[in-house]
């Protein structure tokens, strides 16, 4: 492992990890930031371009067993100061990775598949990623006005379930939806289907919508049906990252009862 110090602002690699952390998409890399995400792209394979240690980072055991399996790898040591600069966790661990962000071409959908139209809180986004790969989605599809997958936030609160999954971003939903050959499921807060009555056994791809506003007109209109979870009478909607978990796993309790012998 080469080790390089750096103890300036003006150092341009310092620079460099700066416009990363603001924007990563335009970089085409992405920052993981704390010993849990640096331990999940290890155990995934994924060799990091970079990891960045503080210098108190160096002191922690954790970082240390993780420093000793990065054979190869350029290892930045920064002062504290300079580490919280770049980090936008309240009190960071002392280790991140820079990673390039995977390249997912445009396929055709042929199985499950989750369409965020305009999820616009991080946390709703990175929960909805962990959610998804946890039900054994692969495809995720973010159309615009979707907060940015591989921004820090989502990052943590997806937990290294990025790995797992196919990551489309800025996607057109439009030509997505015209173009898939499966059921399409639109989950709407009133109006449709109880999800427990629908049929979700075969491939699904489900449409949520913005935390306000829900789905756009046009992607409701253009799914085959339409899904409302029913609430108490109290209530007039869930979070949009909880909805979406309702319907996933109720697609997973579909299945497990239809594969009993």
């Amino acid at each position: 492992m080469s080790v390089r110090h750096i103890s300036s602002r003006e150092n341009p690699t310092f620079k460099d990890l700066r416009a990363l952390a603001d924007d990563p998409r335009k970089q085409g890399r992405a920052l993981l930031d704390g010993i849990h995400l640096v331990a999940e792209c290890f155990s995934r394979g994924v060799e990091p371009l970079h990891l960045l240690v503080s210098e108190s980072g160096l002191q922690n055991p954790e970082i240390d067993t993780l420093l000793k399996s990065a054979a190869g790898i350029d290892c930045l040591v920064m002062r504290d100061s300079l580490y919280r600069d770049i980090s936008d966790l309240g009190t960071p661990t002392g280790i991140a990775a820079v990673i390039e962000i995977p390249t997912v071409p445009a396929a055709e959908i042929l199985g499950d598949a989750l369409i965020l139209d305009a999820v616009q809180d991080a946390g709703n986004v990175g929960t909805i990623l962990r959610t998804a790969a946890a039900a054994g989605v692969r495809d995720v599809i973010l159309g615009k006005g979707c907060a940015g997958a591989w921004t820090s936030r989502v990052l943590r609160a997806a937990q290294g379930a990025h790995f797992s999954l196919a990551i489309h971003e800025r996607a057109g939903l439009k030509a997505v939806l015209a173009g898939c050959s499966v059921a399409t499921v639109a989950t709407v807060a009133s109006g449709g289907t109880s999800i427990y009555e629908l049929e979700l056994t075969g491939p699904i791809v489900w449409l949520v919508g913005n935390e306000g506003s829900g789905l756009a007109p046009e992607h409701i209109a253009a799914a085959d049906f339409h899904a409302t979870i029913p609430l108490a009478n109290s209530s007039e909607s869930l979070n949009v990252a909880a909805a979406t978990a309702v319907c996933l796993f109720e697609q997973v309790r579909q299945r497990a009862r239809q594969a009993k012998p």
